[in-house]
């Protein structure tokens, strides 16, 4: 079952922006810590930003000043802004949440270490 779905990956030069979106589905209606993280082939994965449920976030040293991590717990979507993008910054970003609370059937449940599947960043040169 898919809980956390990423969008807004693709292909861009290098200098432009992107804005990715990760949005819970299903019977989520909560979630708590949520990170961007992103991984390049043969590298292990690495974290760029993160955002706690009280909005006070965090950068990878590489992304700072460059990245904007943001919420909006209505929509359940976190978003992550990227802007003067390297070729450096292509990979797959995935977003992860530590827990996450579900509604369903009448029952309340918590789901823990939720990943999406990832969204494709490309930056060219």
């Amino acid at each position: 079952q898919v809980h956390l779905v990423e969008s807004g990956g693709g292909l861009v030069q290098a200098g432009g922006s992107l804005r990715l979106s990760c949005t819970a589905s299903g019977s989520i209606y909560s979630l708590s810590t949520v990170r961007w993280c992103r991984q390049v082939q043969g590298k292990q994965r690495e974290l760029v930003a993160i955002i706690d449920k009280d909005r006070s976030v965090d950068y990878g040293n590489s992304v700072k000043g460059r990245f904007t991590i943001s919420r909006d717990d209505a929509k359940l979507t976190v978003y992550l802004e990227m802007n003067s993008l390297k070729p450096e910054d292509t990979g797959v970003y995935y977003c992860n949440t530590d827990r996450a609370e579900h509604f369903s059937g009448g029952h309340y449940y918590t789901g823990y270490d939720y990943w999406g599947q990832g969204t494709q960043v490309t930056v060219s040169s």
